[in-house]
């Protein structure tokens, strides 16, 4: 892309070269951010990005932190079950919108103000649930676990919405016989295949199942 007049370029600044990765890493996955492709998103040469951040590494935190920026955090003192169930369905769209931060999240070692605010609220709002220390650590493993497990199982399969899911089944289905494999036959035909069928809709269904064992495991004072 050619360099922008710099008349009529917006100001380059540490908060718009984090921007414009996002936009890169948006566009083409997280392995098209490069120096090279930040610079021509900002209409820049490579050597003006290093005037606001030191190296690709400092993006990446930049980036990471600007995700969890977008994710709703719980309310410390609200009801615990509620805060949970809104904060990992906000995360989950966050991953949605930017699916090449799924693998990044919890990889960070130098996190960005937003990311320890986050996670300062999932587990003050636990600890002031009545949680102990050890059980908070099984909750938010566990919560996060699910969130992100999700989020790249629907990244990654190749259906997409309840329109390809009959069609990706069918397909998958023409290289084997009825007799092959019956339950998967089955459950294909009489699940998957089944109009308006939608896997994201599972999402709400584990997410209850984990909370609710969350509960019942707190107030037994013992994980399940």
């Amino acid at each position: 892309m050619p360099a922008q007049d710099s008349a009529a370029r917006p100001r380059l600044s540490r908060e718009r070269v984090l921007e414009s990765a996002v936009a890169v890493a948006d566009a083409g996955g997280i392995a098209s951010l490069t120096i090279r492709s930040l610079a021509a998103e900002l209409g820049v040469k490579p050597m003006s990005v290093y005037h606001h951040v030191a190296n690709k590494e400092e993006i990446l935190d930049g980036i990471v932190d600007l995700v969890f920026a977008e994710i709703e955090l719980p309310t410390i003192g609200g009801e615990w079950h509620e805060e949970m169930r809104r904060r990992a369905a906000s995360a989950r769209e966050a991953m949605r919108r930017h699916p090449w931060a799924i693998g990044l999240v919890e990889t960070r070692t130098s996190p960005g103000w937003a990311t320890l605010k986050h996670h300062d609220a999932v587990i003050g709002t636990l600890r002031e649930a009545g949680f102990s220390i050890e059980m908070t650590a099984h909750a938010f493993a566990l919560i996060d676990a699910y969130v992100y497990g999700f989020a790249l199982s629907e990244a990654t399969l190749p259906i997409n919405g309840p329109e390809t899911a009959s069609e990706v089944a069918e397909q998958m289905m023409s290289f084997f016989t009825a007799g092959d494999y019956p339950h998967l036959l089955e459950f294909s035909m009489e699940h998957v295949m089944k109009p308006g069928y939608d896997y994201g809709e599972e999402f709400e269904f584990g997410l209850e199942v984990v909370l609710d064992g969350l509960a019942r495991s707190a107030a037994d004072g013992s994980p399940p």
